[in-house]
């Protein structure tokens, strides 16, 4: 941990020299769990409906499903949750999952700024990370330029992997 690691093992950060974001990251509570589904729908919604597979309640059920605190961080801009991301141990590296900012932070290079973060984290420890994305959605483009490939696909997920080190982590 260096001088501007935080004691929950977390750093504060910029990004967007042009459009700060001062951002930071918090271990989730399970008290979170109901603000995180509603950031899912609305994250969620416009690709769900895109692929005639958008359920009102359904969206919302499946993260309080699999919600893990321990494995789960809330991005907080401006002392309120913006966002979150879940990184679990699986089988030979990190499942990367549950990766929502809210609406108006998007295309600003906060998700970058995260990415880049949790990546460097996964990094030191040498392990592939994995992920799937909805077919068409944008963040799959966010994933590749931080060095994910495609592993496999089917009509509505598409499924990556990021090798340790792979590609540039872009600023």
């Amino acid at each position: 941990m260096d001088a501007s690691t935080g004691a929950d093992g977390t750093r504060p950060g910029r990004v967007a020299a042009d459009r700060p974001i001062e951002w930071r990251l918090r271990p989730a509570e399970p008290a979170d769990v109901e603000a995180i589904a509603e950031l899912r729908a609305i994250v969620m919604r416009p690709d769900l409906e895109r692929l005639g597979r958008f359920d009102e309640h359904r969206v919302r059920q499946r993260l309080r499903d699999s919600f893990s605190p321990r494995h789960t961080s809330v991005i907080v801009v401006d002392g309120a949750l913006a966002g979150s991301v879940t990184v679990r141990p699986a089988e030979g590296g990190r499942w990367l999952e549950h990766f929502y900012l809210a609406p108006d932070l998007q295309g600003r290079g906060l998700g970058s700024a995260v990415l880049r973060t949790l990546l460097e984290r996964i990094d030191a420890d040498r392990v592939p990370v994995r992920l799937n994305v909805l077919q068409g959605s944008a963040a799959r483009r966010l994933y590749e330029r931080h060095g994910f490939t495609v592993e496999d696909q089917d009509p509505i997920d598409v499924s990556m992997v990021r090798r340790p080190g792979a590609g540039a982590l872009p600023t």
